[in-house]
């Protein structure tokens, strides 16, 4: 996972904003590395992200930048975790915001997604991306 995280390139992340509380991750999004790249990859439920979006909010509200945040659907077996990146970073919104990284297993399938999010006002973390992750 280090070794990963050490590779991974935060810079550069654009930030959207997507109508309620949480992104989605749209066909769109699905066809790029993660079904071309890694042949058999599984796609992640809409009931998979939930799970994931919550621990990235969780792990993000801790605001420890050594720790992360396992996650399991127990409907569908599918688990990961979630590990923020870098620091947080002012968007140019003036909000505070932080890229992660959510690994995705499903049986013998490993695949790995970015996001960033974003302070509300209230302080809890708002998910606003949610891709497959591309290296490089």
């Amino acid at each position: 996972m280090t070794f990963i995280l050490i590779g991974f390139d935060a810079g550069g992340c654009s930030m959207s904003r997507i109508e309620g509380a949480f992104a989605k991750m749209s066909n769109k999004d699905l066809t790029g590395s993660v079904a071309a790249g890694q042949a058999g990859a599984s796609v992640p439920t809409e009931s998979d992200l939930a799970f994931a979006r919550n621990a990235a909010s969780d792990v993000l509200t801790k605001g420890n930048k050594d720790s992360s945040q396992p996650w399991e659907n127990p409907e569908t077996g599918a688990r990961g975790s979630v590990t923020p990146l870098a620091q947080v970073y002012s968007a140019e919104d003036g909000r505070t915001c932080r890229d992660f990284l959510a690994s995705y297993v499903n049986g013998r399938t490993e695949t790995w997604l970015q996001g960033a999010a974003c302070q509300t006002g209230q302080g809890r973390w708002e998910i606003h991306t949610l891709k497959p992750w591309r290296q490089g």
